[in-house]
């Protein structure tokens, strides 16, 4: 069987194409990822040149799509489009257009997705863990192990509303940074009422933002699709978000460890991922290389 998988996140479109094995496990065929940033004039309504930066990205996919045997394809819809006044004129859009159909998913069938992703990359027993999604518009948060999921909530503190609210200066200055603390505290404290209620042995994240610190710091592996940073062991640590948040964007350019794609919005993902890491005090910060998209794919092997 042959699947693919769009997700429409609000700054990435993701297409992968994957076959799938005897043993369920999934073999890439095709994979791109795009920056498309729907939220880059804002939230609330997705701008005209990111709208068309979406259509004509979709339109590509579809080719793409074309141009292999799938037997099942889905896309899926999440953040920005949730949110966007004009979300569902794009999706009707990007239908009329190039023939796929969206399914608008919310925020408690992420974190389904999201889990169900995770645990076909993280090693969980019946141990607790915290899994920290991070997009563009929200950010999912999953109490959870192996069999079940105790406790997951969406919070609006995406990388682009973060961006947006509060890295006002160059470099970010330090009445934006403790406005962003503050933000998160009041945002973020139902999480910290079920931390208080769970106890975790761990913090998963799940790419992007994290993969710049797997990239940088991470010396073992947990299996062939989760990377382990040890909280406590890494000195290092502290000086590297310092060094981060403090650069200008230029000096971010010239830093080998930073993707290009990322210079934009990695002081805030530094700055979000710090506030949790202390919040948590977890010993462990495991990168799972699966996230949302094998959650879904999962779920439609067995549709």
């Amino acid at each position: 069987m042959t699947l693919a998988i769009i997700d429409l996140g609000t700054n990435i479109f993701h297409l992968r194409i994957v076959r799938v094995l005897p043993d369920a496990s999934f073999e890439a065929i095709f994979r791109q990822s795009r920056f498309i940033k729907l939220a880059s004039e804002g939230i609330d309504t997705i701008g005209a040149e990111p709208f068309q930066r979406g259509i004509d990205c979709l339109t590509d996919y579809a080719q793409i799509l074309s141009q292999h045997p799938v037997d099942k394809i889905k896309a899926i819809g999440t953040a920005a489009l949730r949110t966007a006044s004009n979300g569902a004129f794009f999706i009707q859009t990007v239908k009329e257009k190039t023939g796929l159909e969206i399914t608008l998913i919310d925020g408690d069938q992420e974190a389904h997705y999201i889990h169900k992703g995770v645990e076909q990359a993280v090693q969980f027993g019946a141990d607790k863990k915290l899994i920290m999604d991070i997009g563009g518009g929200s950010v999912e948060f999953i109490i959870a192990d192996l069999d079940t999921v105790y406790w997951a909530q969406s919070f609006p503190v995406g990388m682009a509303i973060l961006y947006g609210q509060f890295h006002l200066s160059d470099p970010i200055g330090a009445l934006e940074i403790d406005a962003l603390h503050s933000f998160l505290e009041q945002e973020l404290s139902p999480l910290s009422q079920a931390l208080t209620q769970h106890t975790i042995s761990d913090l998963v994240g799940t790419k992007g933002t994290f993969d710049v610190l797997q990239a940088q710091f991470s010396k073992e592996k947990l299996g062939p699709h989760c990377g382990v940073l040890p909280v406590a062991e890494l000195n290092e640590l502290p000086a590297f978000f310092e060094r981060v948040i403090q650069a200008t964007k230029a000096e971010r350019l010239a830093m080998p460890e930073i993707p290009d794609d990322r210079i934009d919005m990695i002081v805030v993902g530094m700055l979000l991922i710090r506030f949790v890491l202390k919040m948590t005090g977890v010993p462990r910060l495991l990168v799972s290389d699966y996230d949302v998209k094998e959650g879904v794919l999962a779920e439609m092997v067995n549709a």
